[in-house]
């Protein structure tokens, strides 16, 4: 496996907070954690990195980077493989030359599906280890967690999964899909005559930033194409929620006529359960279908997909997508799986989550040799219109608001765990506001210095 340095967890809470105008020092900040932190005091601290520094000697330095994703806890399910996708690319990378003649050192780091958490782990990463640019962070609480974090400390995140938009931030780089590229075209296909014509929608997520925004787009959108208030349900669940019975039973109620279909934003491990319990309630797809924005190949890998074949998902890549390079891609996520003893070896699966992120860290390597540099501000600007031949596809930066021109597809689970295609657009661009609930917003970084105009 790559080379990694990996920090230890602390085991006590200190404060992270970035939102107040003065800014710590980096050694501040060392002095601080290493009062807080489990076995990495400041002697240890820095003798952990002079280590690497005798190996810089004989050869460039070494450009670091940070991976921010959950290895633990709820999210582990969906996290743990865009760790590893990102160590295979940067394996890739490295066996190529690297980036600029100089090696990629990845540092790993676990925020265990723990928000606050996630806060002082991106911390780390750009104070203590100095890394040039951090790969990480699936759910939108995370994300929100450590903007405070890149945007003071001049960060730059590539983020890799769908999210609910209403933000534009010029130290993220979106890679994942917003609301128009994925939720909208979603329920859209469904209402269409080709997707079952349904007349009733149930709106049920995990009770966090990500399924209550969205679904607020969706609620508007569904009003706006005259979809009756009483024909819109709309239910939230905590992370880890386990008992699905109660709400079931609802939608089995909702759906009684027919003409009804769940829109899911449920994250996590609690997927597992849901599934389980509508099965068990003898709720088929053809009755009553699921539509799923955060289920993809990598959570079907845990679960039993006997009961679920036909129920769907909306994403922009999907593993069964038969052309030469992806089918490349899937063997050598594969073969690397397998090589480094990572659990599930050859059996691992693509998904949407794992390509875009797997084209983030293409794309940050573009703009750091297109700019000469690893700066901050340099590659920021040298990302903007790049593109890349992605496995799913060539995909695009947008040239101003930071993020992907990405095509949309929606797909029936099959009994192997993974999807048939019934349909796939051209690329679409990103809006980061929804025309249903803020048409007049927009970003532009480059001609607006960032003012949130319609672009």
């Amino acid at each position: 496996m790559e080379k990694t340095h990996t920090l230890e967890q602390p085991d006590e809470k200190h404060e992270t907070s970035c939102a107040h105008s003065g800014e710590k020092t980096r050694r501040q900040f060392l002095r601080d954690a290493g009062k807080t932190a489990t076995g990495f005091g400041v002697a240890a601290l820095l003798g952990h990195l002079g280590n690497y520094a005798l190996s810089y000697a004989a050869d460039k330095e070494p450009v670091q980077i940070g991976i921010l994703h959950s290895l633990s806890g709820t999210m582990a399910i969906s996290e743990v493989s865009l760790r590893d996708v990102v160590l295979m690319t940067v394996q890739e990378i490295n066996a190529a030359g690297g980036v600029l003649g100089r090696q990629i050192q990845p540092v790993v780091v676990d925020p265990a599906s723990n928000w606050d958490l996630f806060a002082e782990k991106a911390k780390q990463l750009l104070l203590v280890n100095r890394v040039d640019v951090v790969f990480g962070c699936w759910t939108s609480v995370s994300r929100k967690s450590v903007l405070p974090v890149f945007e003071n400390y001049n960060g730059l995140l590539f983020y890799p999964v769908q999210y609910e938009g209403e933000e534009c931030s010029r130290n993220v780089f979106y890679t994942g899909a917003t609301v128009n590229q994925q939720a909208v075209p979603a329920v859209e296909y469904l209402m269409s005559e080709e997707g079952g014509a349904y007349k009733k929608f149930y709106l049920l997520g995990t009770d966090y930033v990500y399924p209550r925004t969205t679904n607020k787009i969706l609620r508007a959108m569904l009003l706006a194409k005259g979809v009756p208030a009483a024909n819109i349900g709309e239910e939230y669940t905590p992370f880890h929620h386990q008992d699905y019975q109660t709400i079931v039973g609802n939608i089995r109620q909702f759906a009684r006529r027919g003409d009804a279909a769940v829109i899911s934003t449920i994250n996590g491990d609690s997927n597992v359960p849901f599934y389980k319990e509508f099965a068990n309630q003898g709720l088929r797809s053809e009755d009553v279908p699921i539509i799923a924005f955060s289920v993809a190949e990598d959570e079907l890998r845990s679960m039993d997909t006997t009961a679920l074949v036909g129920h769907l998902a909306a994403w922009n890549y999907f593993q069964s997508l038969e052309t030469p390079e992806n089918n490349a891609f899937v063997s050598k996520f594969k073969a690397y799986c397998q090589a480094e003893g990572l659990p599930g070896g050859n059996t691992r699966v693509t998904d949407d989550p794992i390509e875009a992120a797997h084209f983030g860290v293409h794309v940050w390597k573009q703009a750091v040799e297109k700019a000469g540099t690893t700066n901050v501000d340099a590659v920021r600007k040298a990302v903007y219109g790049l593109e890349f031949d992605a496995p799913g596809g060539k995909k695009q930066m947008d040239a101003v608001n930071h993020h992907t021109y990405k095509p949309v597809l929606i797909g029936e689970i099959r009994e192997d765990g993974q999807f048939s295609i019934l349909s796939r657009t051209g690329l679409v661009r990103a809006e980061p506001w929804s025309e249903y609930t803020n048409p007049e917003k927009g970003c532009d970084w480059v001609n607006h210095k960032g003012t949130y105009q319609k672009t």
